[in-house]
């Protein structure tokens, strides 16, 4: 027996499925979807957030020194003349910041190749390039999802049967984290 279902695709158009599908479900909480297709998104949906449970505490902090541009009131930067020409003047700030350790970095890497990118619109500027964001998929699974099922070992979505499609009589599911 096959390991996976086949779900009528080619390779490429499945694995294209099942990317959209668990980005869109990591990225919504829910989505509705056949039954069949539900149970292969769960599976891949389940170890991510595994992994992610995983290593979501695997970090160090790190204090740095970082050269930063000096503003003025008004928000622009200082400059200084220098022989003839005017130069920006930098300060420098210390900083602590968080590193990855490698297998989080590995694990982050790993999802970073399997989701599709997401860009989130506000609903004011709803039309408009200039507000949309990119969504930093691997940063919501460490630090949104992985903490509400750090105590949890597994079952990390449910499938809730909603009835039958009228046009093709294809049993549909809402497929949501729990």
């Amino acid at each position: 027996m096959a390991g996976y279902r086949k779900l009528s695709r080619t390779a490429s158009q499945r694995k294209a499925l099942l990317r959209n599908q668990v980005t869109a479900l990591l990225y919504h909480g829910k989505i509705v979807t056949t039954e069949a297709k539900a149970k292969e998104v769960a599976k891949i949906a389940e170890g991510f957030i595994a992994l992610a449970v995983k290593e979501a505490n695997n970090t160090e902090t790190a204090t740095v020194t970082v050269k930063v541009p000096r503003k003025d009131a008004n928000g622009k930067r200082v400059k200084e003349v220098i022989d003839g020409k005017k130069v920006p003047v930098f300060d420098e700030v210390e900083r602590t910041i968080t590193k990855d350790l490698p297998s989080r970095m590995n694990a982050r890497r790993k999802m970073l190749a399997f989701f599709y990118p997401v860009k989130e619109v506000p609903a004011a500027g709803k039309g408009r390039k200039k507000n949309t964001k990119q969504v930093d998929m691997p940063k919501k699974l460490f630090e949104d999802i992985a903490p509400k099922y750090a105590g949890r070992n597994g079952g990390y979505t449910r499938i809730i049967k909603i009835g039958t499609r009228k046009g093709d009589g294809a049993m549909t599911v809402l497929l949501e984290l729990v």
